[in-house]
């Protein structure tokens, strides 16, 4: 037994690199040729080999995919059947390339039948993809048995990738390339060979940008188009279609008629079901599917007052009605290298490959044309010497070498001459011959020319591409169906009004559990905790309204109200509704108020702080958005509502300070101001309030108030004076 002795990682590195290699050249990165993956190539071949042209019959797609599995496509048959009902579906293919016959799917997710039920054949535009492949067009290679062999690329008569788009996900790389419009891309080819060296932003006024087979509403700003054909990547959005109709006594609804590329309308249904039954669409009576082969999703607000555009606006925001597509032109090259391509490159290389196919056809048929140059000039020899060949041909006994030796023939032209037939000795014949002969020395020199000058060569492949354009310019399939925005209405929604407002108690527990209950209770005892815990906020709200944390850490949560689980249980833990840190504890827990100019002021335990408005604190994600900034050995110790005019603090040293509420400034973010000096300790609380009404603190059962603030109320910053007789030992006003 030979045993190799290897390092792991330097095995696992190659076996990896393998298949990575693998994956990226034969599996999921389409030519930039063709537009096609191996898989997809192997298909239309193998169905081209089973003579499944469009004007034949079908055959079980069993037959197909047996075939390509068997002969070029060494992978399962679940795979292979795959690929082929997408390229049938014409809800995944601007153009499909196979027609299918039976069930393939549908937009509403459902999968095709089992490949014994249905049947396919190739479309036409399958057919110009190969034209050419029977005149060298291209290269072929050894299947993987090296029993028979199959295309490395197509000729490609039809610019598919940009036309049909691809999407596909390799190791370390991915790519995702939107359809087109067929017309549009001839514009752009034509543009580029009438001017070589043009401008990207002239290209685009010929391409438009990407259109789906579904169709839908596109929103993409000029400069973002640009970005995204100049780089090779980006982002845009797509969103649904929809019309309304008009009914009796002023109603209306909403009828819903094209959805986003990709979405499957089931799914989409699903969602819109959940947000019913969840109450977050209080303006929305009913939502029910009426589609056909045409989708038709009806919409019925509860109130003909309500506006189409803003009910839209919000199921934009909320469901899969809107989508993004992220485009990355990633391709492989003709040297099969993994390249993100720009929309130009894209095109110069399709125009590359069709240079490449005109030459090799016309080579190939110059060669066939030499070919019969030869013979023809040999037979119209014949002609001149009829006697003589018949008596050469009836008397010799090697009557093959003396015509050469007489008449100064090639082989192939003494071996054509001995087989011909007699009937063939006509006047007519030979006439035909002469004909022949000149077309065929005419078109040599044509073909020859054509060879010898690029520009002829781009005057061909412009001729070919303008015969495709009008080839498509009277079918319907090359209408454009995706309509493109650049600019956008901005619609401005408040999504409280898709919310059904009812009254509801929040508790939250002082280990952080928490949970809603239906209602304004006034009675909490019945309320239950987790053993071990007790009861720490209640707060009386609406549905409609945001809750506020604010913690030690000096960061501000927000959680809509409409969110918080309700139910009889305990409730849910806060950190998993919010990203908070292990160290991290809620100082402040309030309802946000219904006046956005409300001021709130920060405090931390060094003494700092500063005011903020209220829209400062809330929070667009579920990690918080930091307003005051606090080290490690200083925490954040309040935030309050500002309801009066003056400010009370008092320090751990009992010392009292009282400033006007002006003498803070508005910041966003920071550590603030000094609001009392320490030399030892830090602030201990502080309370707002009215100076002309005094300041009150909890004593006991009851409260004192000290009117007299004369010896304490100073310019912010100072040290202060000790607190008035009876103030708490804690330090704390309540």
């Amino acid at each position: 037994m030979n045993i190799i002795e290897r390092s792991f990682q330097e095995t696992l590195g190659e076996k990896y690199l393998s298949y990575a290699l693998s994956t990226i050249m034969s599996r999921s990165l389409p030519d930039v040729r063709d537009g096609l993956k191996p898989v997809h190539r192997r298909l239309l071949f193998a169905m081209r080999e089973l003579k499944l042209n469009p004007t034949s019959g079908f055959k079980k797609c069993a037959r197909v995919v047996g075939d390509v599995i068997g002969k070029f496509h060494p992978h399962g048959d679940v795979a292979v059947y795959d690929a082929l009902v997408r390229l049938a579906q014409d809800f995944s293919l601007r153009y499909p390339l196979i027609e299918g016959q039976g069930n393939f799917g549908n937009i509403d997710g459902d999968n095709a039948a089992a490949m014994r039920y249905t049947e396919a054949r190739l479309t036409d535009i399958a057919m110009l993809l190969f034209e050419g492949l029977d005149e060298n067009a291209i290269d072929f290679k050894d299947t993987y048995d090296g029993e028979s062999n199959e295309p490395k690329v197509l000729p490609a008569g039809f610019p598919n990738l940009l036309a049909n788009g691809a999407s596909g996900i390799a190791v370390g790389m991915a790519t995702n390339i939107p359809p087109h419009n067929i017309l549009e891309i001839c514009d752009a080819l034509l543009a580029i060979i009438n001017k070589p060296e043009i401008e990207l932003s002239h290209i685009l006024e010929h391409f438009k940008g990407p259109d789906f087979p579904t169709g839908g509403q596109l929103y993409i700003n000029k400069k973002i188009l640009n970005d995204i054909y100049t780089e090779g990547k980006g982002t845009f959005r797509i969103r649904s279609s929809f019309t309304t109709e008009n009914l009796e006594r002023g109603k209306y609804q909403i009828i819903i008629t094209e959805i986003p590329y990709g979405t499957p309308k089931s799914r989409l249904l699903e969602k819109l079901g959940q947000l019913i039954e969840a109450k977050k669409l209080p303006l929305i009576n009913d939502i029910r599917d009426e589609s056909t082969e045409d989708i038709r999703i009806i919409i019925e607000p509860k109130s003909s007052t309500v506006d189409a555009n803003l009910i839209m606006e919000f199921l934009y925001k909320n469901t899969e009605l809107e989508t993004r597509f992220s485009v990355n032109m990633n391709v492989l090259d003709h040297n099969l290298r993994p390249v993100v391509m720009k929309l130009k490159d894209l095109l110069n290389a399709y125009l590359v490959h069709r240079l490449q196919v005109l030459d090799r056809r016309t080579r190939y048929r110059l060669k066939k044309i030499e070919e019969r140059l030869n013979l023809v000039s040999g037979f119209l020899i014949v002609y001149l010497n009829l006697d003589e060949v018949i008596r050469i041909i009836r008397e010799e006994d090697e009557p093959k070498s003396v015509l050469i030796r007489t008449f100064a023939l090639n082989d192939l032209q003494a071996e054509a001459i001995l087989n011909m037939r007699l009937r063939s000795l006509r006047k007519l014949e030979e006439m035909e011959l002469r004909k022949e002969f000149d077309e065929l020395t005419a078109e040599h020199a044509q073909k020859q020319e054509l060879i010898d000058d690029p520009k002829l060569q781009n005057k061909a492949i412009k001729k070919e591409i303008e015969s495709l354009r009008k080839y498509f310019e009277k079918d319907s399939r090359s209408k454009r169906r995706s309509i493109i925005h650049h600019e956008m209405e901005d619609i401005q929604v408040n999504l409280t009004d898709f919310i059904e407002k009812e009254p509801i108690t929040i508790v939250c527990s002082e280990k952080g559990w928490i949970k809603t209950v239906k209602g304004h209770l006034t009675d909490t005892s019945d309320i239950k905790y987790k053993e071990g815990d007790q009861e720490s906020y209640i707060l009386h709200a609406e549905s409609t309204d945001k809750l506020i944390l604010f913690t030690s850490l000096g960061k501000s949560y927000t959680l809509p109200c409409d969110k918080l689980p309700g139910g009889r249980g305990v409730g849910e833990p806060l950190r998993l509704m919010v990203e908070m840190d292990a160290k991290e504890d809620v100082i402040s827990f309030f309802i946000y108020p219904q006046d956005e100019t409300q001021q709130f002021i920060v405090a931390a335990s060094d003494g700092r702080g500063f005011r903020l408005e209220a829209t400062q604190l809330l929070s667009q994600t579920r990690n918080g958005k930091q307003i005051l900034n606090v080290t490690d050995n200083i925490s954040a110790t309040k935030c309050t509502q500002i309801t009066g005019n003056s400010i009370g603090v008092v320090g751990e040293n009992r010392k009292l300070i009282v400033f006007a509420v002006n003498e803070v400034p508005i910041m966003n973010r920071g550590r603030g101001v000094m609001f009392q000096k320490y030399l030892q300790g830090g602030m201990a609380d502080l309370k707002v309030f009215n100076l002309e009404d005094g300041l009150t603190w909890k004593s006991g059962n009851g409260t004192r108030k000290e009117t007299n603030l004369e010896r304490w109320n100073v310019k912010r910053g100072q040290s202060g004076r000790l607190a008035p007789t009876g103030f708490p030992r804690n330090n704390k006003f309540n």
